[in-house]
């Protein structure tokens, strides 16, 4: 079956169960699970009973798709993302994003643990994603492009909205928090890098590294679907300084800087009309 018959299939399923309108789409990445609490559920459904749908294998990715309400807002909410060094393909990576953007979704918000390659952005703090180097060995574009979805070529000079990334600014300010700006590499993982690796992704120019999100981004702006991208750091990686991975510690970081972040994508969703309609 060709990738696109399986989307329309997922979404026919969705559709039938009472998945209806759809303001905003949320990736609930590392540091966001949180956020599940704090919508009003309509309808809920575990990967495993959407056709063709991918399971998550990561024991804190929990694989559960909420459709509810949240600041006023109807949101598709995805616990639990899928990564390439899973095993999984760039197809079944993107499938959130083109099941929300196929329902609908006017904007797609997304969230991601990520080491610090950047010395002033600390462990425990947010980074705004403005910009990505993509290091994953192959793209969800690869192969017949599907034009129902998008063009062949898509543009990728702002791939992160402008107008998302200034509310997440301001609502940063309002709720006290550390946000900073800065680029993301993508690699595949999962195993961490080494002290030259993180030597050269400085030298290129990432701020912070992650093992996500840039196939999701990438399948957004094919779509035409207006994203925004936070990570939260939850560990430094200083080439000169190296503490062997501690992925119980980097878990830990993640949930402390937990309900700030759930905080901030609320007010994201409750002035998503405001963000996107600023250029």
């Amino acid at each position: 079956m060709e990738v696109i018959d399986e989307l329309k299939e997922a979404v026919e399923f969705l559709q039938e169960r009472g998945v209806g309108k759809v303001d905003c789409s949320i990736i609930l990445g590392t540091g966001l699970g949180a956020l599940a609490n704090q919508i009003r559920p309509i309808k809920s459904f575990n990967y495993s009973q959407i056709p063709h749908f991918p399971v998550a294998t990561l024991e804190f990715h929990f694989g559960k798709l909420i459709y509810g309400e949240l600041e006023g807002k109807r949101v598709l909410a995805w616990q639990g993302r899928f990564h390439f060094y899973e095993g999984h393909s760039m197809d079944q990576i993107v499938k959130p994003v083109r099941i929300a953007g196929m329902l609908g979704a006017r904007a797609i918000l997304i969230s991601n643990a990520s080491g610090s390659l950047n010395p002033n952005h600390k462990k425990g703090t947010l980074l705004c994603i403005e910009d990505h180097i993509n290091l994953q060995p192959e793209g969800p574009l690869r192969g017949q492009n599907m034009e129902e979805l998008g063009g062949r070529f898509p543009d990728m000079s702002q791939p992160y909205h402008r107008g998302l990334r200034q509310i997440a600014k301001e609502s940063a300010v309002k709720l006290q928090l550390e946000l900073n700006e800065g680029v993301y590499a993508s690699v595949p993982g999962p195993h961490l890098e080494t002290r030259a690796e993180y030597r050269y992704l400085r030298i290129i120019g990432a701020d912070a590294v992650g093992m996500s999100t840039v196939p999701e981004v990438i399948a957004c702006v094919h779509m035409g679907i207006p994203c925004c991208a936070i990570s939260v750091l939850t560990d430094e990686c200083d080439p000169d300084a190296l503490d062997p991975v501690d992925i119980d510690g980097i878990l830990a970081v993640a949930r402390r800087t937990e309900p700030g972040l759930t905080a901030l994508i609320s007010i994201m969703v409750r002035r998503l009309e405001e963000g996107l309609e600023m250029l």
